[in-house]
């Protein structure tokens, strides 16, 4: 596995290895004792989650308060742009975001650690998403920052997304600091 760091330090990028020949391709998409040995930490995942969207559809930006949750984000089919926000209080990249073209075709994976806000939109005419989670979801802790909040400032690669009504009402980053 190879292991690219980003401009925020603890997001990493996920390339594993790749068999393919003319039948098609074999990955191990996970394995703890590889994954801790190329990144340096050790993540407990304890929930899997699969999402399937159509073009357009921007999820997140989400974050859970007291139970924050490291994920490790890969796509099966399709294409996403996955996104990453700082929000760790104190932290010296505070409200920093880092964004990574993952597909079903390159085999990225971006590990999102705890304290930060995930989202992604979908730049193919669908997609099936699949991460893992290192805390259970919990419905009455989560939160999140408004996807497009002017002081993070994301550039998402598409105009005019759709958006679930919970995620249009995300606070932004200025009010969640409160929270945090």
């Amino acid at each position: 596995m190879k292991v690219t760091p980003t401009e925020l330090r603890d997001v990493l990028v996920l390339e594993p290895k790749v068999f393919q020949d003319e039948r098609g391709f074999f990955l191990e998409s996970y394995n703890r004792r590889t994954f801790k040995e190329a990144t340096g930490r050790d993540a407990n995942f304890v929930q899997d989650n699969q999402s399937f969207s159509v073009r357009n559809v921007l999820r997140g930006l989400h974050y859970q308060i007291r139970q924050p949750q490291g994920k490790l984000v890969a796509v099966m089919a399709g294409e996403i742009f996955d996104v990453a926000v700082d929000i760790r209080r104190g932290s010296a990249t505070f409200g920093r975001w880092v964004g990574v073209r993952l597909s079903g075709e390159n085999f990225l994976q971006l590990y999102v650690p705890p304290g930060f806000a995930h989202g992604f939109c979908v730049l193919s005419a669908s997609v099936h998403v699949e991460y893992k989670c290192t805390d259970f979801y919990d419905p009455a802790d989560e939160i999140g920052l408004a996807w497009d909040d002017p002081d993070v400032g994301i550039d998402w690669p598409l105009a005019n997304p759709l958006v679930s009504e919970k995620d249009r009402r995300l606070p932004r980053l200025r009010e969640l600091q409160a929270l945090l």
